[in-house]
């Protein structure tokens, strides 16, 4: 049998919310990678999929340094494409695991700079967060010619407020630990009444924050927080609806 590498998108956090087609690779896998958070740490996006995996799959936890040493992140991901490679190349079915979207903010992306051209991939979507915040708060992304942007809260104020100010919608991820950043930005443009934070969306610890503006500017939010701003859905409506 032909080897052949999957990268599968495990969606926000519950488990089914894993495409049918996701849950069918996985099934049929041989081999799994999963990302860990640290060395000898859980997978969450591991336990997401446990129970779509056969006996006999042969599970590789594999630790992602979140460094600001490009040479230590490089040979980290030259390390672990070099192992997928190789259980492709013994004709084995290879899957890789990732949070939400493959090709969303994710870690498979330099994995995919490494391998394309040298296996077979296949890349399955998942349910982005953002989308699943936007179905679980009854707040649409965007509507008829409206554009909607999606930023990481690690770029500069200026490029957020520029987002903010030419997009009717605008996703802010990565907030975890930049909240009060955030929050003031949203005060000085007046966007706060239509601001929204979910954490750990779809998981049985969510959270939805409405009233942005009472938040205490230090408060500790979990790791998986989003903030969503839509300026083209009436404030009373995002503030009505308390998930």
């Amino acid at each position: 049998m032909t080897g052949r590498l999957y990268a599968i998108g495990t969606g926000p956090g519950a488990a089914d919310l894993i495409t049918v087609r996701g849950a069918r690779a996985l099934g049929r896998l041989d081999v799994l990678y999963a990302p860990a958070g640290r060395k000898g740490g859980d997978s969450l996006s591991l336990s997401i999929v446990r129970e779509y995996l056969s006996d006999r799959v042969d599970v590789r936890t594999r630790h992602f340094p979140m460094s600001l040493d490009a040479g230590e992140k490089d040979a980290v991901w030259d390390a672990v494409a070099g192992e997928m490679a190789a259980d492709v190349a013994q004709g084995l079915q290879v899957g890789f695991i990732t949070l939400g979207d493959a090709m969303l903010y994710s870690t498979w992306v330099f994995l995919l700079a490494r391998l394309q051209g040298r296996v077979p991939i296949d890349i399955i979507p998942g349910v982005t967060s953002f989308a699943c915040i936007a179905a679980r708060a009854q707040v649409p992304l965007a509507m008829e010619s409206q554009s909607l942007a999606v930023m990481a809260c690690t770029d500069d104020e200026s490029a957020l407020e520029q987002a903010l100010l030419t997009h009717d919608c605008v996703v802010l991820m990565k907030v975890y630990g930049r909240f009060a950043r955030i929050q003031a930005l949203l005060r000085r443009l007046g966007l706060l009444d239509h601001a929204l934070l979910m954490a750990d969306a779809s998981l049985a610890q969510e959270q939805c924050f409405r009233a942005l503006g009472e938040l205490a500017p230090d408060r500790v939010l979990p790791y998986f927080s989003t903030v969503v701003v839509n300026k083209g859905w009436p404030a009373a409506a995002t503030a009505r609806f308390n998930g």
